[in-house]
């Protein structure tokens, strides 16, 4: 097993790394933001090396991932545990470890109501991965049919959330502003659906809460010249839309437009508590629309994640999840492994879902 560290501006420029430098074959195993700034990312590859080489990166990974000051914690012990696996050493963890059985994760992934055609591909590429363990081979196989893409809002001019109605776009836009918030940007969160009951106030509500301003935007050039404006004074504008459709011809006309505004990044946003033949086909026309990242939220409400994984196999980005209604709750990051984690050890049964890294 080979393992590296990579540095990075950001995860899309951190993952082209892993893949020029270690082959598609390669499974991210961590990522976290660096000190200096940028992403940290840890990736393994399954390959023939010498038990001093094993014991080196080892080392390397453990003073990476666990510094001197650092509490432990779930992910910590967990990848503690894998270091210690690579090793050869014997522990609770290895003792317990889910071995790898196609049949067991066709019926894991059926559990979790994941569309059929995407559970099968799964299953297909984690056998063919030779990887003995159960979290890791579904790791693998989901690195290669998902992308992680936080939002960059540091340098993000405008945001357009854009999905059907009662996904959590207005949540969304108020925990995206409060990110910004925190990382010293100011932030107009605008109105674009001005006519749904209570839609205004709610924003209005939100806007108070975070310290960011709210325009009105009952048009699309009205739109065009609010997002002028906020960029010409480097201010973030989040766009919170009305709920559509986007497979229904007429709702697709009226919303191709505003997702190819110049300056503007649209973002879709579906729900976890949504059947995932549904998210599938909503996010897959959501891609055409234009939509490059996808925010899955209520993962707090669904027993079940095949939705996160029909969002996340569409073509689109995944940027984040969300696990609490509340602004305080914020955005969480889902990589490969902690997706493969939160499927294979949830059950249905509303069992503790530990944190996503």
């Amino acid at each position: 097993m080979q393992l590296r560290t990579f540095l990075a501006g950001d995860m899309r420029e951190a993952l082209a790394n892993v893949r020029n430098e270690m082959g598609p074959e390669a499974v991210i195993v961590g990522s976290e933001r660096a000190k200096g700034g940028g992403i940290m990312v840890r990736a393994a590859l399954d390959t023939e090396e010498s038990e001093a080489g094993v014991e080196t990166a080892a080392r390397e990974l453990a003073a990476a991932l666990n510094p001197p000051s650092a509490s432990p914690g779930f992910e910590t012990n967990y990848r503690d545990g894998l270091i210690r696996r690579l090793r050869g050493e014997r522990t609770a963890a290895t003792s317990n470890a889910v071995g790898f059985n196609r049949a067991e994760l066709l019926t894991l992934l059926r559990t979790h109501r994941a569309p059929d055609g995407l559970t099968h591909a799964l299953a297909e590429a984690a056998e063919k991965s030779g990887l003995a363990d159960m979290t890791l081979a579904l790791a693998s196989a989901l690195d290669k049919r998902m992308r992680t893409n936080p939002l960059d809002l540091e340098n993000a001019k405008a945001l357009l959330l854009a999905g059907p109605p009662g996904a959590g776009k207005t949540a969304v836009a108020a925990k995206i502003a409060a990110h910004a918030r925190l990382s010293g940007r100011d932030v107009e969160l605008i109105a674009a659906d001005v006519t749904g009951a209570g839609a205004v106030a709610r924003l209005e509500t939100f806007a108070k809460h975070v310290g960011a301003g709210i325009v009105m935007a009952e048009t699309a050039d009205a739109l065009a010249k609010a997002i002028g404006a906020s960029a010409s004074k480097n201010v973030l504008s989040v766009i919170d839309t009305a709920g559509f459709d986007p497979r229904n011809v007429k709702s697709r006309t009226a919303y191709s437009a505003l997702a190819r505004m110049d300056g503007v990044d649209a973002v879709g946003v579906v729900s976890a508590a949504g059947d995932a033949e549904e998210v599938a086909e909503i996010s897959a026309a959501l891609v055409t629309l234009g939509v490059k990242r996808m925010i899955v939220t209520g993962l707090d409400l669904a027993r079940r994640a095949g939705a996160v994984l029909g969002a996340a196999a569409q073509g689109a980005d995944l940027a984040h999840i969300t696990r609490s209604p509340f602004v305080a709750g914020g955005l969480e990051t889902l990589t490969p492994l902690s997706l493969a984690r939160l499927l294979i050890e949830t059950n249905t049964g509303g069992a503790d879902r530990g944190s996503a890294q």
